[in-house]
């Protein structure tokens, strides 16, 4: 697969995808794909992640048939989880290279008792 799927590519790869749906997340901006110029009309291009997230939106909507506003919800929430990994993700590993008496009382901040 090549980092760059036009309109086509992507509904060719999501048989369950629409051309009228895929406007629709494109237009509510749950999907956010490059832009291109050429012959005077602008195009779409998409990279992998896009059609990985269009795999999730499609899923989304088809297995609990969420309509537009929900599966925004939904995707909104998911992306704040995601940002929220990578911020604990980063934590931790800033807190991995402090000395062990630093990590030892960062722990003992936010791990509960044992009482």
């Amino acid at each position: 697969m090549t980092d760059r799927l036009t309109e086509d590519d992507v509904l060719e790869a999501l048989p369950g995808l629409t051309r009228t749906l895929l406007v629709t997340f494109v237009e509510f901006g749950m999907v956010i794909p490059l832009r291109r110029e050429g012959h005077g009309t602008p195009s779409l291009v998409f990279r992998p992640v896009d059609l990985a997230r269009l795999r999730l939106l499609c899923d989304l909507s088809n297995d609990f048939d969420l309509d537009i506003a929900t599966l925004g919800v939904v995707v909104s929430l998911i992306d704040q989880l995601h940002a929220t990994r990578q911020a604990i993700v980063t934590l931790a590993r800033a807190i991995a290279v402090e000395p062990a008496d630093v990590r030892t009382r960062i722990a003992t901040a936010i791990l509960p008792s044992a009482d």
